[in-house]
């Protein structure tokens, strides 16, 4: 089984869309493309209302993810559960479909005998300790989340070291919604590490618009980006090689 590169982009916010491409559609369109879509709500005293639930849910369903409400205080911990439960759901289901093509299209892991199922998830909890991962990361800088972005700064520092105990690479980027002169901006270009952040945060202006599907395109035109970027430099290797002699 080849070992590939998992994508996630983790999204994290206290309430609904209000400007710009409908986030659903945009989450459909990022798990075409090979993109999970993991939701984190950040809740304080107040609830988020019923319509920023269904969005929320609908994001990380139409992405292929996990979505979560969560109290600031439990941030922390929730950001490294829901990011580990979307790897291992996602490579629970490239297993599935090697599985169907050794044994036919209608089985999957839940169709194994016990013991076999047992031995299938052994690979799996190995393959998340291995394989490599980028995470782009979309946070909510509207005006309500003004008092949550340390408690959201520190949940990043905290995940970086969690998945960089792994052996496999890990690459983070994050990106703002709104920036300070556009809906979208990037503030960390990807990086195994996520200490710079700590000088980060606390130079982020907040906004009155909340523009998620545009958050959610500009992450996937970035992802893009990086692709092209490696099979530029894959094919220069090769001419590199190629006139070498080697």
């Amino acid at each position: 089984m080849q070992k590939g590169t998992l994508k996630q982009i983790l999204l994290i916010t206290d309430g609904c869309s209000n400007q710009g491409e409908d986030p659903i559609a945009m989450a459909a369109l990022a798990r075409e493309q090979g993109v999970t879509i993991n939701v984190i709500g950040v809740v304080e005293q107040d609830t988020i209302d019923e319509q920023g639930m269904q969005e929320i849910e609908g994001i990380a369903t139409a992405g292929g993810g996990v979505s979560q409400i969560v109290y600031s205080t439990q941030l922390s911990q929730t950001v490294q559960m829901v990011t580990r439960q979307a790897m291992t759901q996602t490579l629970q289901g490239v297993v599935n479909k090697e599985l169907q093509q050794i044994l036919g299209a209608k089985t999957s892991m839940e169709d194994l005998p016990p013991e076999k199922r047992g031995e299938v998830m052994e690979v799996v909890d190995e393959l998340g300790e291995t394989v490599d991962l980028e995470v782009l990361v979309l946070v909510d800088t509207s005006a309500s989340m003004k008092h949550k972005l340390p408690t959201v700064k520190e949940a990043l520092l905290d995940l970086s070291i969690s998945l960089n105990a792994r052996m496999g690479d890990n690459q983070f980027s994050v990106f703002v919604f709104p920036g300070k002169r556009v809906e979208v901006e990037r503030v960390l270009d990807w990086t195994p590490r996520l200490e710079s952040l700590s000088s980060i945060f606390p130079k982020l202006t907040t906004g009155g618009i909340t523009p998620t599907g545009p958050a959610i395109r500009e992450a996937l035109t970035y992802f893009k980006k990086k692709r092209s970027l490696r099979s530029l430099l894959s094919r220069d290797d090769e001419q590199y090689y190629e006139e070498s002699g080697m």
